[in-house]
């Protein structure tokens, strides 16, 4: 046996894992039954019926957002490289301010369903919904794909399961929530991720500490000890300061142009209530972030960055590696079933968002202008929800064994560069026209694109070319600015005067509500 080769139970049949995956998927289940019986009309199946707490919500909004490349992506970067790790923990917590102070009130007062509803509020419906409908399916198509591939990956070694098996099982699980009981089945879904997958990081995290006399800091220098202070300092990972400024940017404001967070705003009853789901949001995301530096460098030292690239060559497997090394087999099954958990709480609700860009801003007010009934649109968003999951389990067999962290640095690019450019313009800028933000949407998307295929992570990582077109690995540098000057400089050379007398208005409901 090679001397990095671990001992470890992972790809083998795990009992303990298997009967946690039974009982989440029975209580979950459970959940979307009865979630299925308050879900009557189109408000129920988009926004629960504006019947979430700002504490509820602020769960559901971190269960939505720590995905699996949260918990088993940065554990396994920072295991391998140490300090690097530390930008995209950074990077996807640091965006939430921006949510905070600048997005989730006028969103929550100016919208209905989607954030198409608020770039639409006073431009003409037809080409805002459509340009806003490209940018949301490409982020959520990427994104899922991402998600289901991992899925795949993740239940083929932990289970034994094929990996087509485990795809059709993710995608039959994520079409029954969101189909019967949409987004309030699919908040509660999140929110019993949220607790499992906190509980579980904390726990492992207290384990790792444990070995260390609960000092943060003396485990620290045992990592620097055995590598080198070299792991904790930056450059590993990222290099190139205009890559790692590039990537900080697509992280940070990508978080404020995700579909599938935007959306939650809607389940609250007021702005007030956002506002504070946002705040429980960003401690709770927070603290799970602090954890994955922990569980990182943890298994670097418990577990060996050898050892785990033995597994996975991703270091996806570190913080399952750490639970196996520090709690033995049932605790490797308990932490299996957080982690697939985690990708059916964020594949619902990125299917939830899709099937909303679908049916209510494609269907229903391009389609219909706006003349479909309660019931009409229910089945149309229904269809559509069935559509987006089938397709999510077709590409995610397609795209089985892809490198796939390309693909969610994508979809953070296109939702920094296509949506939050889009949402600020049309929000604070009375100039902004109707031309503006449809130029301003289609350039992020194409652009964001276009550069991601000409990048390293494409031309060199993927296609084995010995050099790439486009220089940076992530292109927010320079679409987010080409997507903002777009916008303004369109808006100047156009005239949309409904636009601008409608500014007032919107203004006032920015800050008062649907009342004002």
């Amino acid at each position: 046996m090679n001397a990095a080769q671990p001992v470890t139970s992972i790809g083998e049949p795990n009992v303990v894992a298997m009967v946690f995956f039974f009982v989440f998927i029975a209580i979950t289940l459970g959940i979307t039954y009865w979630a299925s019986r308050k879900t009557r009309t189109t408000e129920d199946f988009y926004a629960a019926g504006r019947s979430i707490s700002a504490g509820q919500n602020g769960f559901a909004l971190a269960g939505d957002y720590m995905s699996a490349a949260s918990f088993l992506g940065i554990a396994g970067l920072v295991s391998t490289t140490g300090f690097d790790g530390l930008i995209y923990s950074t990077g996807w917590l640091v965006g939430w301010p921006v949510v905070l102070f600048l997005i989730a009130e006028p969103l929550r007062n100016l919208g209905k369903y989607t954030f198409a509803d608020v770039v639409a509020a006073r431009l003409r419906q037809t080409p805002v919904r459509i340009a806003a409908a490209i940018g949301t399916l490409a982020t959520v198509i990427f994104y899922l794909i991402a998600q289901m591939v991992g899925a795949g990956g993740l239940i083929k070694l932990m289970f034994g399961l094929s990996y087509e098996t485990a795809i059709v099982i993710v995608g039959v699980a994520m079409i029954a929530y969101v189909l019967f009981g949409g987004m309030l089945a699919t908040t509660w879904v999140q929110i019993v991720k949220a607790v499992l997958l906190l509980g579980g990081a904390t726990i492992l995290a207290l384990l790792v500490l444990s070995r260390f006399g609960f000092s943060p800091l003396a485990l620290f220098r045992e990592a620097a000890t055995r590598y080198g202070d070299g792991v904790l300092a930056p450059g590993k990972l990222v290099a190139n300061p205009l890559d790692a400024v590039s990537l900080g940017m697509a992280l940070m404001f990508g978080t404020a142009g995700l579909p599938h967070i935007l959306m939650r705003f809607y389940t609250v009853p007021d702005a007030q209530a956002a506002r504070k789901s946002v705040f429980y949001a960003t401690g709770l995301i927070g603290f799970f972030y602090l954890m994955t530096f922990i569980l990182g460098f943890g298994a670097m030292v418990l577990v060996t960055p050898d050892a785990i690239k033995a597994v996975d060559k991703g270091g996806n497997m570190a913080a399952p590696l750490l639970a196996e090394t520090l709690g033995g087999t049932p605790f490797l099954g308990f932490i299996a079933a957080v982690a697939f958990a985690t990708i059916l709480a964020v594949v619902a609700g990125l299917t939830l968002s899709g099937a909303a860009a679908l049916s209510h801003d494609l269907w229903v007010s391009v389609a219909r202008k706006g003349d479909a009934t309660p019931i009409e649109q229910l089945r149309v968003a229904r269809i559509a929800t069935v559509v987006l999951g089938v397709i999510a389990v077709l590409l995610g067999i397609v795209f089985k064994g892809q490198n796939v962290a390309f693909m969610v640095s994508l979809a953070f690019a296109i939702a920094a560069s296509a949506n939050f450019p889009a949402l600020l313009l049309s929000i604070f800028w009375r100039g902004c026209t109707t031309l503006g933000v449809v130029t301003s949407m289609l350039v992020g998307t194409i652009s964001t694109l276009l550069l991601i295929y000409l990048s390293p992570t494409i031309q060199v990582d993927i296609l084995n070319h010995a050099q790439a077109f486009f220089p940076l690995k992530n292109p927010a540098l320079i679409t987010i600015p080409l997507s903002f000057a777009v916008g303004i400089v369109v808006s100047l050379a156009s005239s949309d005067p409904e636009a601008r007398e409608k500014f007032a208005q919107v203004e006032r409901r920015v800050h008062l509500g649907a009342k004002a």
